[in-house]
């Protein structure tokens, strides 16, 4: 079979025998490090703060943590303060001119920027360690367990601890870019999602055994369910229009240059998730002005603290849309593609170079976001519509939103990574030949 064929091909490759090796080794210390609680806790009465991470918020947090963050462990606030960072640095990259000098430094700039990014995930970290503490103290009351915060040895322990559990997280994650079969980062945020897949698994699986009348039947729906809406993300995720672009002619001496057809591909998801991440932000404010519970006496911030009902998912759906075209906005600069063919001596077939150029890219870019932009709307929504159909809360995080998204660009992006080692040393890639796999920021020609 082909398949056992190519992962014989990729053991026999030094080299990347060595990166997967690698990769597993900080996986594994990674996923150690979160089961360590914090000193001072109690690992026994951590009851309240597991039901707490069940939905909403802190579940999110708890994926992307791998369990870390229900675990009050040393990390327990995971990569996601270095998202953070790295999302506020790059919209300053775009809108500073301190910033977009920098990014066109090249190697030099870019390590500075790796480095304020570092120094920003510091300070967040400052101020969101003592927030965990909080909150994991008044979990801990509810089962009897008092845990004091304040200016005190454990809140500033704890508070270095936090930060310096996070910080080791990114250190794994650049190992991981640099050694592993690279995008650390991003595979620290798949594993920690996955992690949790296999107690949804087994926990959907015992629900619907108990369920009297086809609970079997349903289950294996529920399946093929997920397994077709992780090929609908696919599809968005790979998915682009492709422009034709003509080089002209030119002849200096002897040789001759240009004359070629190539395309310019503009992805259908330009975004990619980044537009979920800027809503959930927005959707989240209620929660936080309200601490994460409900009394009733407010039925405005209460349908918007029901990430199951109509009106949240609908002001969802409507956000994302929205920041998928500013987003998309922002990364796609048809002046920029127009000025860049022009320099280069291509032109759009029929269309006049400059002005009209940059016309055109900007009215295709429009006509292919708004598709993608509803199609990435109801992808988020997906776990909203798998509740509704008795899918339990764990599960349906599998279903959509943020999570789905994040795995399968990440696992694209890593089968390409092995792929183009594999093509590198003239061995087939996963499927035939011809058939190449696209990841995120892959560009087809």
């Amino acid at each position: 079979m082909k398949f056992i064929e190519t992962i014989r091909n990729i053991w026999n490759i030094e080299d990347l025998r060595g990166r997967i090796l690698t990769t597993l080794l900080f996986v594994l210390i990674y996923r150690f490090g979160s089961f360590i609680v914090l000193p001072g806790i109690d690992p026994t009465a951590l009851d309240a703060l597991h039901a707490q991470t069940e939905g909403g918020l802190m579940a999110l947090l708890d994926m992307f943590s791998g369990g870390a963050f229900s675990n009050a462990s040393i990390f327990a606030l995971g990569i996601m303060p270095y998202i953070s960072a790295s999302i506020i640095i790059q919209l300053l990259s775009i809108a500073v001119p301190y910033f977009q000098k920098m990014q066109k430094d090249g190697e030099s700039g870019r390590q500075k920027m790796n480095q304020i990014t570092r120094y920003l995930t510091v300070f967040i970290l400052i101020f969101q360690a003592p927030s965990y503490l909080v909150n994991l103290s008044v979990q801990m009351a509810q089962v009897g367990q008092h845990v004091e915060i304040g200016f005190n040895a454990f809140t500033i322990v704890s508070t270095i601890i936090l930060t310096a559990g996070s910080m080791f997280v990114m250190w794994l994650g650049e190992r991981i870019t640099d050694r592993g079969i690279g995008n650390g980062i991003s595979f620290i945020i798949l594993i920690g999602i996955i992690a949790r897949l296999p107690g949804a698994l087994i926990q959907e699986f015992g629900s619907r055994l108990n369920d009297a009348g086809g609970g079997l039947v349903v289950f294996l729906l529920e399946i093929v369910i997920l397994i077709a809406v992780f090929m609908f993300a696919i599809l968005l995720v790979q998915g682009t229009r492709r422009i034709p672009v003509q080089y002209a002619k030119r002849i200096e001496g002897n040789r001759q240059y240009g004359g070629v057809r190539q395309f310019i591909p503009l992805k259908v998801n330009a975004a990619n998730v980044m537009p979920i991440i800027f809503a959930q932000a927005i959707m989240f404010i209620p929660i936080a002005i309200v601490g994460f519970r409900t009394d009733g006496s407010n039925a405005f911030v209460n349908a918007f603290m029901d990430n199951n009902g109509f009106w949240y998912n609908f002001v969802f759906a409507i956000l994302i849309i929205a920041f998928t075209y500013f987003y998309t906005a922002v990364i796609i600069n048809p002046v920029q593609m127009a000025e860049n063919l022009k320099i280069n001596n291509g032109f759009i077939p029929g269309v006049k170079p400059g002005r009209k150029t940059a016309e055109y890219i900007d009215t295709i870019m429009s006509r292919i976001t708004l598709p993608g932009s509803i199609l990435l709307a109801i992808i988020a929504i997906l776990p909203a519509f798998a509740r509704l159909f008795g899918v339990s809360m764990g599960f349906a995080q599998f279903y959509g939103g943020t999570s789905l998204l994040i795995m399968v660009g990440v696992i694209l992006d890593t089968l390409q990574q092995i792929e183009s080692h594999l093509v590198m040393r003239h061995h087939d890639g996963f499927f035939e030949s011809g058939m190449r796999i696209k990841g995120r920021g892959a560009m087809a020609y």
